[in-house]
């Protein structure tokens, strides 16, 4: 055990730490997570959505589902979810550019501005309508004279966004265009490549005038390379990146080994003292957070659920009081523990640790580089992924499609985020499962306190 444990954190251990400071990996984490509001609202809106129309329907109350008050409520967040949800990759790419822009020492609003519309010029801008009925000949030639291409079957509008192209669907896009644009910024701001305004000039003025010219080169610089792509290919930049990259990578996302192995790192990271789901907050939230939304976004609009393993399933199945399972450690040392420092800090950290908090047993037991609890705080969480893995996968529960706060407790968040009652059992089922596997160990440093307190009286 101690020849694993010097091998991890002579070889492990510094690997995270430089991924967890390379400042364009944290810009992207947190651009993650500034747009919390915007889906926390989006959620909330298919929250109640599903409780006013979709379990109703089920169960045939249309009487209540078509009044006027349900209809109205549905109306109002039929908007929330357009502002939100539907055009999420606009706030992801605005809030990319800020912490990238603002990692590196410059200005992060025109970080922010430069990455958005570096975003939306890779983005296509061409919108095409297939029509039900053939379209009369006077309006096919109206519908060109107005710049329209129009055909009997089709309208195709130039100089408009689908929503479909601003949503989770295009977050590679904002992250690839959006990291070019701010990268030529960042270099020439580094560089002083920039127009010098009098001390007399207000503040914001001057830092407009400062961020003009490498703006300007930012944006020129994605100009050409989406130019150049589309006369080289016929095909937006963007649409190509989502069937090529994007679309391979969340597939990729549902495979056990990758599902398993991400589990496996946040644990690791953890046991010595490294932040996982931060560290790894880039893959957590490229990968399946782009996939939760993509089923936020469906079952919205009442399509099938195009992903079943997606960010929350970690939260629901896996990850109960915090990363580890920390929740029923607690409980296993509240009930069997014969240790009074134990007991103690399991007293204090329980409440915190209901709402996913679990800092307080991290340091305070502590876990983090503790001998005795380093095989259950890494097996049960894997052994928790890979049971809820495959009943997922075999549809015994359905899949996460409610974004949840991430306080929300053990068991509820499960429910809530998959509005499906088996969710909430599978996640009780894993909880007894991960108290069996702790138990041993909470008994083992019970007689390995009682030998050291023993060996402690007889020196006396």
């Amino acid at each position: 055990m101690q020849k694993l444990m010097d091998w991890l954190e002579k070889y492990l251990v510094p690997i995270a730490t430089k991924i967890g400071s390379i400042p364009w990996l944290v810009a992207l984490r947190d651009g993650f997570i500034s747009t919390m509001p915007i889906t926390m609202a989006g959620s909330l809106a298919t929250l109640i959505n599903a409780l006013l129309v979709t379990f109703p329907t089920e169960w045939k109350w249309m009487g209540f589902v078509n009044s006027g008050f349900v209809q109205g409520v549905v109306a109002i967040d039929g908007i929330v979810s357009t502002g939100s949800l539907s055009i999420f990759a606009v706030f992801f790419a605005a809030m990319w550019g800020y912490h990238l822009a603002k990692n590196y020492g410059v200005d992060g609003l025109s970080g922010s501005l430069v990455s958005l519309a570096a975003f939306l010029m890779s983005t296509n801008n061409t919108v095409t309508l297939a029509l039900t009925d053939k379209l009369p000949k006077s309006a096919v030639t109206a519908f060109t004279n107005a710049g329209a291409t129009a055909s009997e079957s089709s309208v195709t509008l130039n100089s408009a966004f689908s929503v479909g192209n601003l949503g989770s669907a295009a977050l590679f896009s904002a992250m690839i265009f959006g990291a070019i644009a701010v990268v030529v910024y960042i270099f020439l701001m580094k560089k002083d490549i920039t127009i010098k305004m009098p001390d007399t000039v207000p503040p914001a003025v001057s830092k407009a005038f400062t961020a003009l010219i490498p703006g300007i080169a930012a944006l020129y610089a994605v100009a050409i390379i989406n130019w150049a792509f589309t006369k080289g290919t016929g095909q937006f930049f963007g649409d190509w990146l989502s069937q090529t990259i994007q679309a391979p990578l969340l597939h990729a996302g549902q495979s056990a080994g990758m599902v398993i192995l991400v589990s496996l790192l946040v644990q690791i990271f953890w046991f010595f003292g490294i932040h996982g789901p931060n560290v790894l907050g880039p893959v957590l939230e490229s990968i399946w957070g782009t996939s939760q939304i993509a089923n936020i976004t469906a079952f919205q609009n009442h399509a099938d659920l195009p992903y079943k393993w997606v960010r929350g399933s970690f939260d629901a199945y896996v990850w109960f009081g915090g990363s580890g399972g920390t929740i029923v450690l607690l409980l296993a040392i509240l009930i069997f523990s014969k240790r009074a420092d134990e007991k103690a800090v399991a007293k204090l950290a329980f409440a915190p640790g209901l709402f996913n908090i679990n800092e307080p047993v991290m340091f305070g037991l502590p876990i983090v580089l503790n001998a005795i609890y380093f095989v259950p705080f890494i097996i049960a969480p894997v052994v928790n992924t890979i049971i809820a893995y495959f009943v997922t996968m075999a549809g015994w529960v359905g899949p996460v499609k409610v974004a949840v706060p991430w306080i929300t407790p053990p068991i509820l968040n499960a429910f809530m985020a998959t509005l499906d009652w088996r969710a909430a059992v599978l996640a009780l089922v894993n909880m007894v499962i991960a108290f069996f596997i702790w138990l041993p160990f909470v008994q083992m440093s019970n007689r390995v306190f009682a030998k050291e307190e023993a060996a402690n009286n007889s020196q006396l």
